[in-house]
């Protein structure tokens, strides 16, 4: 992959159970055995699912770009349940061209709180460590409460968001404080990242773009069965 020296893009190049209850003392703990949340090897992207899923993909996606939210409506809820299975992993990377002094630094700011989500690198405590599919709830939330061309959602409602799927509140804390990610610098990560999406395709550069990791091809994301036609391949 190239990394990219400067960006300079516009938005022209894409267009209650109620019942008993029982008080439990103690610190939770993530479920060993759910698939796992981490940083890609780069450092760039967000790891959902096992490393050693069948099918690995990365997600190039855009916060404010309305074609990415048509994704996540359309697959999410089936690549969010692959996760979980174990057939998928999903590197999401991350792009804040779609931002101006005018929108609040919208893309930046959600980036920002999904690298909060993957927690600090030398983080031990499990309680504070979210799952692959857990992650991928909290970015159809996010898609799905987008605001083109405005500031996008306050800390605190992803926070809210990141509550209801089921992120640790450690992590919901830290985006409703507005805490900058530790791990990473976003403009150099957006850099990096739309740098490897011209690699992919120099053409027709745009998100949502989904790569095959395993045959180094640009997926076509237009035809209906494409994520039931790279599980099916393996």
């Amino acid at each position: 992959m190239r990394i990219l020296g400067a960006v300079a893009v516009t938005a022209a190049l894409l267009l209650g159970v109620v019942g008993c209850t029982n008080q439990v003392t103690g610190t939770a703990t993530v479920d060993p055995t759910q698939p796992p949340l981490g940083l890609s090897d780069d450092g760039y992207g967000i790891v959902a699912g096992y490393p050693d899923a069948p099918v690995q993909i990365e997600l190039y996606t855009e916060p404010q770009c309305t074609h990415c939210a048509d994704l996540q409506a359309a697959f999410g809820e089936d690549m969010r349940r692959h996760i979980n299975l174990g057939d998928l992993a999903v590197t999401y990377r991350p792009l804040t061209f779609l931002d101006d002094p005018s929108t609040d630094e919208h893309s930046a700011r959600v980036a920002n709180a999904l690298f909060l989500a993957v927690g600090a690198p030398e983080a031990s405590d499990e309680s504070n460590m979210a799952s692959g599919p857990e992650f991928q709830s909290f970015v159809e939330e996010l898609w799905a409460n987008q605001n083109p061309g405005g500031p996008g959602p306050s800390d605190q409602q992803m926070a809210k968001m990141a509550q209801e799927s089921g992120l640790p509140e450690e992590v919901a804390t830290r985006i409703g404080n507005g805490e900058i990610a530790d791990q990473i610098e976003i403009e150099e990560m957006a850099a990096y990242n739309y740098g490897a999406l011209i690699g992919i395709d120099p053409i027709t550069t745009g998100t949502p773009t989904v790569y095959d990791l395993s045959t180094g091809e640009k997926v076509n994301i237009h035809e209906d069965d494409w994520l039931d036609n790279l599980l099916s391949a393996v």
